[in-house]
């Protein structure tokens, strides 16, 4: 059984947003199997490398469709998700430094971000894009 399961509360825009969430579930759950099986310090490196570069296209691409849907919390997002960059650079450079116990923060890390801001701070950008398909008619009633 995986350690974190997509769930459907998680989605989001049915798309892009969605496939690039799941691939940061699959990253968690790559993790926690090597951690799992005493492998954690060998594939954190990579992964954290990996999982760097993946965030931060995701979250250019999630920015970049919040803007362009005109989606008036764009701001208060950007600096949550410059935190998120900025704590995985964070776990980064310890593990860099030698730290131990870096592949089980990470792995707590990711999955908080991954089940509360989807679903608490991401739900937003779902409510407001469903908004927008329904149109200001369909909303008043």
């Amino acid at each position: 059984m995986a350690y974190f399961v997509w769930a459907q509360d998680m989605v989001i825009d049915g798309g892009a947003i969605d496939e690039e969430h799941k691939k940061l579930v699959d990253l968690l759950n790559t993790l926690h199997d090597a951690t799992s099986q005493g492998r954690g310090r060998e594939v954190v490196g990579k992964l954290l490398g990996e999982l760097i570069v993946d965030t931060a296209d995701h979250l250019r691409n999630e920015e970049a469709a919040m803007a362009a849907a005109g989606f008036p919390n764009l701001e208060r997002h950007k600096i949550g998700h410059q935190a998120f960059v900025d704590e995985l650079h964070k776990l980064q450079q310890r593990y860099q430094q030698g730290s131990i116990s870096v592949a089980a923060q990470l792995s707590s890390v990711l999955r908080d971000w991954l089940s509360l801001h989807i679903r608490r701070n991401d739900k937003e950008l779902h409510d407001f894009l469903r908004q927008q398909q329904r149109g200001p008619a369909q909303t008043r009633r």
